[in-house]
């Protein structure tokens, strides 16, 4: 294929994504830009950044948007790493947007575009809550994001519009492009949401990407969930919960970005004419196929929601044989009229859960909806685009629950199969029954025998010797994930008193705090009382190392480099717990320097021996702490 039929292709790709109809993935559109760079590498179709697809009026951008570069192998990515701290993100599927504020208050919302020229959308910025339209600084300064819709959000907006007269949109995604281009109705982009996740300012002391987001949140701005990676090991946990967000997540995600933390590194580093080179995006190369389904089962959850999986003719994708694939939720199946026989698009991405895309061709055999839970036998119950099951007492609810429950509390040898066999033998009916198991109770089951039985026994009296944001998320509460509960708990509701009277109104002050998912999870914690109070008479203990021990480091700022006994992270929490601060990078703010190593070629080393920063090991840290040798 010779350049000039490559840039067409490209350009007519680019549109088509930008328009939020794309007709091919991500990845062979990659390829695409790869077999043009090496014949052509300073083609024009190279350097577009975004697409003109929006009809409004054009508005310059002081700094272009640019493009992000892409990797989909993580040792790629992990070689960018090098020995620089990130932050991550989801990469959120939406539309990007730049928002200018100056004296306090929202002056324009412009789309990308096509990164030099965006489309004026004030209009609908104004009408979408999540975007603040005063913010606490006078200061000028400009912020980027992303605009999305949630899938709850996508089902109002389809009944709405259909109320309307108007089309109704295909998929999450593309109602975003549609409701950003339209000169009417505009009131819609009521139900559409904005993450920032960039600042522009002319004068700013941020050093490092996490202020740059506190910065953000305390202005009023919603953004991605971040984490602060500092090893191989923190990029392999956020990547894996990238996947299961792919699958399960209410908004759809098509990767990771990943930014070096140090500001300064982003100034020294700069941008191509393409992307900056402080940023990366990891994505998941996604093989497409086609099958037919067999049938669908649905699967109940511990909050009593039914799954839909389509059983189908086993296909081979990204080297593994598919016979199941998620159809996401009931809205999914009963807006594509899912049925044995079907012909459907499937797609996989890396590890990911094979997933459901459209029906290719529709079989002949006859819609049904399901009329009971496939657990119980119960009545179930349609509530927006899911159907519930609310038996308490389902055993397929409770199982997961209870595998849940195991699971986050570190239950070792304790798998979903094993605690199956446990229900059927009627030894176990609830989280609480688990601690009421005795040998006994254990050597009357197949296939335990006494020395499993007393390794199981011992596992589970020391999982009560646990933390309270651990608990709480074993708890499986309403949108109660592990960094949820640490956050409610280094907020000051560090005791379990405190979480029983949680209420909405303290919530929302947290910072990432909204209005439904706190509702959410006082709700949940509110009919999770019986359960709390059973298990502390149990005998549950919770660690008091989830706040701060004391304050014999505050205002001390470390950073921490080279060869360690225990993990960065645990050794970033030991610092916070006693009043400390962790930076990224070495300055002349920092105070101490943390490594074990006596000498070394690393630029922190170095900077800290030339700026006469103490540099002191773990031992030396642990006697600040103690108060062995003076700060």
């Amino acid at each position: 294929m010779d350049s000039k039929t490559l840039e067409e292709k490209i350009i007519y790709h680019k549109n088509l994504y930008y328009k939020g109809v794309p007709e091919i993935s991500d990845e062979e559109y990659d390829l695409l830009e790869e077999q043009l760079r090496k014949i052509d590498p300073n083609s024009f179709a190279l350097q577009l950044v975004g697409s003109n697809v929006f009809s409004g009026e054009k508005i310059k951008h002081d700094r272009k948007m640019l493009s992000l570069g892409k990797t989909y192998k993580k040792e790629d990515l992990l070689k960018w790493k090098k020995e620089h701290d990130l932050v991550a993100t989801f990469k959120i599927d939406g539309s990007s947007c730049s928002l200018i504020y100056k004296n306090g208050k929202l002056q324009i919302g412009k789309t990308r575009g096509n990164g030099s020229f965006g489309e004026n959308i004030t209009d609908k910025a104004l009408f979408i809550p999540s975007i603040p339209k005063t913010v606490k600084t006078q200061e000028s300064f400009e912020v980027r994001g992303e605009i999305f819709c949630r899938k709850d959000a996508f089902e109002n907006l389809k009944r709405e519009m259909e109320g309307r007269g108007l089309n109704i949109p295909t998929s999450q995604r593309n109602i975003v492009a549609g409701l950003l281009g339209r000169k009417e109705n505009i009131d819609l982009a009521k139900e559409l949401e904005f993450n920032a996740f960039e600042l522009y300012a002319d004068e700013t002391e941020l050093s490092s990407e996490v202020q740059k987001f506190e910065f953000l949140q305390e202005q009023g701005f919603k953004t991605p969930s971040y984490k602060l990676i500092s090893d191989d090991e923190g990029a392999d946990d956020i990547i894996k919960d990238a996947e299961n967000f792919m699958v399960d997540g209410d908004y759809l995600i098509d990767g990771l970005v990943f930014s070096y933390n140090s500001l300064e590194l982003h100034r020294t580093l700069g941008e191509t004419a393409h992307h900056p080179r402080y940023k990366m995006a990891y994505k998941f190369a996604g093989d497409i196929a086609m099958s037919i389904i067999k049938n669908i089962s649905w699967q109940v959850s511990r909050n009593g929601v039914l799954t839909p999986v389509a059983n189908i003719e086993t296909v081979e994708l990204s080297g593994a044989n598919v016979s199941r694939v998620t159809l996401h939720n009931w809205g999914n199946v009963k807006e594509n009229k899912l049925k044995k026989g079907d012909l459907i698009k499937i797609t996989r991405s890396g590890e990911v859960i094979p997933k459901f895309l459209e029906v290719v061709e529709s079989s002949q055999e006859d819609f049904k909806a399901p009329e009971k839970c496939p657990s119980c036998e119960q009545s179930i119950f349609e509530e927006d685009i899911r159907l519930y099951c609310h038996n308490d007492y389902c055993p397929e609810k409770k199982l997961d629950e209870l595998e849940n429950f195991v699971k986050k509390i570190g239950i070792d040898d304790l798998s979903k199969k094993r605690l199956a066999s446990f229900i059927e033998a009627k030894i176990i009916k609830d989280i609480v029954s688990l601690y009421e198991l005795t040998e006994e109770k254990l050597l009357s089951v197949d296939k335990v025998k006494e020395k499993l039985a007393n390794k199981l026994l011992s596992s589970i009296e020391d999982s009560k010797q646990t933390s309270l944001s651990v608990f709480m998320s074993a708890l499986g509460l309403s949108g109660g994930a592990l960094n949820t509960c640490e956050k409610i708990v280094s907020a000051g509701f560090n005791s379990i008193n405190k979480i029983k009277t949680l209420t909405v109104e303290e919530l929302i002050k947290i910072d990432g705090f909204a209005q439904k998912s706190s509702e959410d999870i006082v709700n949940s914690i509110q009919d999770k009382k019986e359960l709390i109070d059973s298990l502390v008479a149990k005998g549950f203990v919770f660690e008091k190392n989830e706040t701060k021990q004391g304050e014999v480091l505050k205002n001390k700022k470390f950073c921490i480099t080279g060869t360690l006994s225990m993990k960065r992270s645990d050794l970033e929490k030991l610092i916070k717990a006693n009043g400390g601060s962790t930076q990224s990078s070495v300055s002349k703010a920092t105070d101490y320097l943390v490594t074990n190593d006596t000498s070394s070629s690393s630029s922190k080393f170095k900077k800290a021996q030339e700026l006469s920063i103490p540099i002191i090991s773990e031992v030396k840290l642990q006697e600040l702490i103690d108060g062995e040798i003076k700060i």
